[in-house]
């Protein structure tokens, strides 16, 4: 078996995201890889769609079954216009749009030995046993990789075989671990000691690990690996140091990830000793029966020719009896399970096994491609060796509104799959619902096919309302499969509602692209959510996530939520009065809002961040606030005198470094940057050594340069060195189409034309300082003289076209803007001994990319499209609901129950998050001494401050002239008058906040709705 041609050039630009999870070279061996899939349900659907947006080679679809109507509550492919066409075929042209550089092919034969041989990898989805076992022989035989996925209603199996021997080369997802050093001691062993007050180093005995960028002991660098012992202090022994030169400066510490072997049983001897994936014991056993269920399952297809009649009990009953009567399992060959049969999980597997759902293929369907691509590009290890899934908790609790056998019989319709779990009159219930989506990108969209697929919202009683801003980007299209690449440049929502109703023609779908946040609560407002039942969201931002998860709140609507980091990923329900309300993370909240300290950014780096940090308001400061700055001034004529704060630091020293010369042409652009690197990188470091020599002692006689602090060292500049010549590049570059002026790729004539410009002198540069306090107390004292040469300097600019601002673009590799960012960053690297990041790890963090993979996106979809189900189907006690988490690349899925809503009390009043004060509408409408009146009347607050967001409506404190002045005012007109604001039309309820006398310090009130 030979893989296709996987030199071909890897299309960074579409598969960014998914760079960032997997890597170069498991990419390349991807667009490699052959993949038979076979079995065209909703199941196999799910799997080919994710291994064609994640870019295999070639994928081969084998389904000559014709599309009945059953398929089509799961397998978004087909139509009803497919109804007796083969399943294969009619799904091909569709999984072939995509991704146009996947072969999608059909075989239309049999599955012999012959062209097993042609695959790497191989999954048979719906399939019977005896296929399976016919399959995952010869596929055994061969060392080819080996998959089994099916689903029976809500519970779900996968089976991994990747033969005897097969080594995977990246077990893991994180990155190598990387560390700065302090110091290498010369002896036998060698120790190293690393920078103190970087991030934690989490190196383990017998780690092995290189070097690079080391000064001085140089016979470390690019040295084979070596095996580290960690000591008590956290310091390393490397090995023999003893004949190596002196350690001078610098370098890092990288780990190298040690490849590791699986070996996995043939299909036929897993099924009688079943290894299973779990994560309790309890787990395990519940497995186990799973694993005993779906044996029987398919005895009973094999003698009765048929699988099992929806709810019909005899059925199940003779499948409970199949699975008693199985062969004993066993832990090994010798020891068999000692362990009683479920017989009442095997009954109910039974009895709704007979419908295929949505969410659960695409559940499955997202980890049986993960593993595939595990097989394809030895990176994560798989599953050792079944997976068993259910979600039986979607059934009513109550025995007695189980659906019958009548109500889950076949009608000859799009919903017969699901309806033979649920029934017509849940399927009814779902087409009546109108839901709120909140962002069509990678998880909106599977949201989307998900929700077409079950119904929801699918007549004229019911909705489905998508809101989305954004456009769509040729990145997404390796993720968001409801976009092609005709699509890009188009709004997501319209797009994606598009799509939607050619899934499902009933599907009653609105687009809106006006954001759903505070500016828009005239639109998205009382009366808007007045007609919703239920909010999902599949936002990327915890700050939109936090503003949607509140109206959830505050309209008291359920809320299912979902995110995605790489192959981890989450799904959670929110009920009203049932759960908690959603919170966010605060580790996460607060890393989306806090910078890095100003001086340490500016002087005293000590990771690779916070030098892009800095290379990043490089950027803002030369190439987009200096122009603003400029054409501001050209327009009206203004003064920088009056200019004060940290303005006058941040932004006026690189306006002053751009207004030196107006560029003419593309000489002037090398020269200014030439200029900006000199001082950069060598003037500005002297002149930070002139402040604190490395010699530098402070009052308690420890040196300053320690800790974290490491003494820089300056730069010569050398036109030999790629990353010298390529910040020159881009800096010309920026500053050539900030001027309006052509630039230049050519590095070997721009080589050329360095050495024939004169050296530039050291420009002024701003003061320097120890701490953020220095920097504060000196932010007004820029400097009268700095200020007038500004403004002399801008005389000069007072005629001539503006300058053009650029904004920085992360997404282009043509425009210079990540070149600039990762080459400062990394030559600052360079001044602080600093082991570098690369250009992709520069642009996803400076770009705020969020690494992202088809499967991740596709999983959570299907865990709240399971969720969806309960919030329908009606009141719900808590301990049905899931909240889930789950990493892929570890072979890990977790289900629990969500947390109660905390209580909070008040003398005899006790409420939680979804609760509120209501004050009912008067006529005529209170005034505030009414409403202050009734609130002690009706529950016994003596209200001490009443707010409208940050208005202060009332102070009992006040003087008794200021609360004369109010206390007469209707409540609405003293809202108006004192926010300034008029209240939107439609508005139904005021929302005020309030705080009593007698309340404890944590005390929260529940918000006060004040009806109008």
């Amino acid at each position: 078996m030979d893989a296709l041609d996987a030199s071909k050039l890897l299309d960074e630009e579409l598969y960014s995201r998914q760079l960032y999870v997997l890597g170069s070279p498991a990419m390349q061996r991807i667009q490699g890889a052959r993949v038979l899939v076979s079995g065209l349900q909703g199941l196999g659907a799910e799997v080919a769609k994710n291994l064609v947006l994640m870019g295999v080679g070639s994928l081969t679809l084998h389904d000559p079954h014709p599309t009945c109507w059953s398929d089509l509550a799961a397998q978004f492919l087909l139509s009803e216009q497919d109804l007796e066409r083969s399943r294969a075929e009619a799904s091909q042209e569709l999984l072939a749009q995509l991704n146009r550089a996947v072969q999608v092919v059909v075989h239309t034969g049999d599955i012999t030995e012959d062209l097993l041989l042609d695959f790497q990898v191989v999954v048979l989805t719906a399939a019977k046993l005896e296929e399976q076992l016919k399959v995952g022989t010869l596929c055994h035989k061969h060392g080819v990789c080996f998959l089994v996925a099916d689903t029976r209603g809500l519970v779900g199996q996968l089976f991994c075989d990747f033969g005897e021997d097969f080594t995977v080369q990246d077990p893991t997802e994180a990155e190598p671990l990387t560390a700065a050093i302090q110091h290498i001691s010369q002896g036998s062993p060698g120790i190293l000691t690393l920078r103190k007050g970087a991030n934690t180093h989490y190196f383990r005995d017998g780690d092995l690990v290189t070097f690079s960028g080391i000064e001085g002991m140089v016979e470390l660098n690019d040295c084979d690996p070596r095996s580290i012992h960690v000591r008590e202090d956290g310091s390393l022994e490397i090995g023999d140091t003893t004949t190596f030169s002196r350690y001078l400066r610098g370098g890092a510490i990288t780990e190298v990830k040690r490849p590791k072997t699986v070996r996995h049983k043939s299909l036929d001897t897993a099924l009688l000793q079943p290894h299973v994936v779990a994560q309790s014991s309890q787990e395990v056993h519940r497995a186990h029966c799973l694993h005993q269920a779906f044996c029987a399952l398919h005895k009973f297809q094999h003698l009765h020719g048929r699988p099992p009649q929806p709810w019909d009990p005899v059925d199940a009953e003779t499948v409970v009896g199949l699975a008693q009567d199985l062969e004993p399992l066993k832990w090994t060959e010798e020891e068999p399970l000692e362990q009683p049969l479920d017989e009442a999980l095997v009954r109910t597997v039974a009895l709704s096994s007979g419908g295929v759902l949505s969410p659960m293929v695409a559940m499955l369907g997202a980890v049986a491609a993960q593993e595939v691509l595990k097989a394809i590009s030895r990176k994560f290890m798989p599953l050792d060796q079944w997976l068993y899934f259910d979600a039986l908790d979607c059934l009513p609790e109550d025995g007695e509104l189980l659906p019958s056998p009548e109500d889950c019989a076949p009608r000859g319709s799009r919903y017969d799959g699901q309806i033979a779990v649920f029934g017509a009159g849940f399927q009814e219930k779902l087409s009546r619902q109108h839901y709120l989506l909140v962002g069509a990108g990678a998880i909106g969209c599977e949201l989307l096919k998900v929700f077409a697929l079950v119904g929801l919202g699918a007549r004229n009683s019911g909705g489905l309302t998508v809101v989305d801003m954004d456009h769509i980007e040729r990145s997404n299209l390796s993720r968001q499969f409801l976009f092609r690449s005709q699509d890009i440049g188009r709004p997501k929502a319209e797009v994606a509602a598009a799509a939607a109703r050619r899934l499902n023609p009933d599907l009653q779908v609105i687009p809106l692209t006006y954001p759903l946040d505070p500016t828009t609560e005239h639109i998205y407002g009382d009366n808007f959510f007045s007609h919703v039942d239920g909010v999902a969201a599949a936002l990327d931002s915890f700050q939109a996530r936090r503003y949607v998860a509140a109206r959830c709140t505050h309209y008291l609507k359920p809320l299912l939520e979902a995110g995605t980091l790489g192959t981890r990923g989450s799904a959670k329900v929110f009920m009203p009065h049932v759960t908690e309300a959603y919170r966010a993370p605060a580790s996460a909240a607060a890393s989306e809002d806090a910078p890095y300290p100003v001086c340490t950014v500016r002087h005293f780096p000590s990771t690779a961040e916070h030098t892009l940090q800095w290379a990043r308001d490089e950027f803002e400061g030369l190439f987009r606030l200096s122009a603003e700055t400029i054409n501001h001034h050209q327009q009206a004529h203004t003064s920088l005198a009056d200019m004060d704060g940290p303005q006058t630091l941040t932004l006026l020293k690189p306006v002053l470094g751009v207004l030196r010369v107006r560029a003419q042409n593309w000489q002037d652009c090398v020269a200014w940057a030439l200029g900006h690197w000199k001082l950069c990188f060598h003037y500005g470091i002297k002149q930070l050594l002139r402040h604190f020599p490395p010699n530098k002692v402070l009052e308690d006689g420890t040196p300053f340069w320690s800790g974290p602090k490491q003494c820089p060292q300056p730069l010569e500049f050398d036109t030999n060195q790629d990353m010298h010549l390529l910040y020159v590049l881009a800096a010309a570059n920026l500053y050539a189409q900030m001027h309006g002026l052509p630039g230049s790729q050519d590095s070997t004539a721009l080589r050329e034309l360095l050495k024939l410009l004169p050296q530039p002198d050291p420009q002024q540069m701003a003061p320097i300082f120890a701490s953020n306090l220095e920097l504060a107390s000196a932010s007004a004292e820029f400097g009268p003289e700095q200020l007038k040469e500004l403004n002399k300097a801008l005389e000069f600019w007072t005629v001539g076209p503006p300058l053009k601002p650029l904004m920085f673009e992360k997404d282009d590799d043509s425009n210079f803007h990540v070149d600039f960012v990762a080459a400062a960053a990394s030559l600052r690297c360079q001044n602080y001994g600093i082991p570098p990041v690369s250009r992709a790890q520069s642009k996803r963090i400076v770009g705020q990319i969020i690494p992202a993979i088809a499967t991740t996106t596709a999983a959570v979809a299907g865990l709240l499209g399971l969720e969806l189900y309960k919030v329908v189907g009606g009141p719900r006690p808590r301990s049905a609901f899931r909240h889930s988490y789950v990493h892929l690349a570890e072979n890990y899925l977790i289900r629990y129950m969500p947390f109660a809503p905390a209580i909070q009390t008040f003398h005899h009043l006790k409420w939680t998050c979804w609760d509120r004060l209501k004050v009912p509408a008067g006529q005529p409408e209170r005034t505030l001494e009414l409403l202050l009146a009734h609130l002690q009347e009706q529950h016994g607050l003596r209200v001490r401050m009443l707010l409208r967001g940050p208005a202060l409506l009332y102070s009992a404190g006040w003087s008794p002239e200021k609360q004369a002045l109010r206390l007469p005012l209707r409540v609405t007109e003293l809202v108006q008058q004192v926010t300034g604001q008029v209240l939107a039309p439609g508005l139904r309820v005021l929302v005020l906040e309030l705080s009593c006398e007698g309340e404890e310090e944590d005390t929260a009130f529940p918000p006060l709705h004040y009806e109008l």
